[in-house]
């Protein structure tokens, strides 16, 4: 009975979490959809602003696969449809030809700062104190 009991807690704690998930990323893409971005695309934004923090700074795409949770394809689409619309750069590392680089944009980077308080403040507002 308790080996039950204990298997129901985790599944229930498990089901808020994704509960929790799903509502926050839903409600990100609510407030970044007028910006033209989803919660995954202000995520690789996000990552590339502090990972490659000066302008030329670039990150390697293998270094974004396991942050961002998005499968290496899905990540690849999602990096090129922000590159189409002009927010990041690619480019191919010079030593490992199967490597590539992205970096932010100008463009990428101002978009980022504009809709950088939105999203922390829905994170603040979906996971913050009391919120949960």
């Amino acid at each position: 009975m308790a080996a039950k009991t204990a298997g129901a807690g985790l599944e229930e704690k498990w089901r808020d979490i994704l509960s929790v998930h799903a509502r926050t990323m839903c409600e990100i893409d609510r407030v970044l959809h007028p910006h033209g971005l989803g919660a995954s695309d202000f995520e690789v934004l996000d990552i590339l602003a502090s990972e490659a923090p000066r302008e030329g700074d670039q990150c390697r795409v293998q270094n974004l696969v396991g942050r961002v949770h998005l499968s290496q394809s899905a990540l690849s689409r999602l990096i090129g449809r922000l590159e189409k619309d002009g927010l990041v750069e690619r480019s191919v590392c010079t030593e490992d030809r199967r490597g590539v680089y992205v970096a932010l944009t100008r463009k990428g980077r101002d978009l980022h700062a504009e809709v950088l308080p939105l999203q922390r403040a829905t994170l603040e507002r979906m996971l913050g104190q009391g919120a949960l």
